[in-house]
């Protein structure tokens, strides 16, 4: 049976114009009958201006909404800030409730104040072996040695001239391991 076909609510992915993933999902809200999810991600990130908070969208280019395709359609397709649905040939595939589920809990229990918005910050520990990203030192690899998290710097033993050497090191001027997801 064809997700046209149906009568009842599902989620669809829909794909928004480039960075207008917050705007598609604002008219899509003003919208009856539609319920929308656009989750993002809020971050540090070093720039020439100092460190700043970063927003962006957890999947670029698509929000996920709710709503009666046969009915909706057409509607969604030519709202603001949106390019079209996401298709397979003809077909245009409905998103499972127990996804959507798990991704809003998943993104609620990470929230600091609004329930689309989640911070990340990097998980790191003694013992990880990173590489110098920017700086005087860059290119070299190195061990943490301690972590001081409120001042937003590490301590890495680094091996240059023949010796190792115990360096401070802004944490936004590292590349951390990548780590297996939980």
């Amino acid at each position: 049976m064809s997700s046209r076909e149906n009568n009842f609510p599902q989620w669809f992915c829909v794909r928004t114009q480039t960075k207008r993933e917050h705007i598609a999902a604002g008219h899509l809200r003003e919208l009856e009958g539609i319920e929308v999810f656009c989750p993002r991600i809020k971050y540090r990130k070093a720039t020439r201006r100092g460190k700043i908070w970063w927003v962006e969208p957890l999947f670029p280019g698509y929000v996920l909404a709710k709503f009666n395709l046969a009915e909706m359609e057409r509607t969604i397709t030519f709202c603001q800030g949106v390019r079209g649905m996401v298709r397979f040939g003809t077909e245009i595939p409905p998103i499972p409730d127990s996804f959507v589920e798990s991704l809003r809990s998943e993104v609620s229990a990470r929230s600091d104040e609004d329930v689309e918005i989640f911070s990340v910050s990097p998980v790191i520990q003694s013992g990880d072996e990173v590489e110098i990203a920017h700086g005087p030192l860059q290119g070299m690899h190195g061990t943490i040695v301690s972590v001081a998290p409120a001042a937003e710097r590490v301590k890495v033993l680094l091996e240059f001239l023949g010796q190792t050497h115990a360096v401070d090191v802004d944490l936004f001027s590292i590349l951390l391991p990548r780590r297996p997801l939980p």
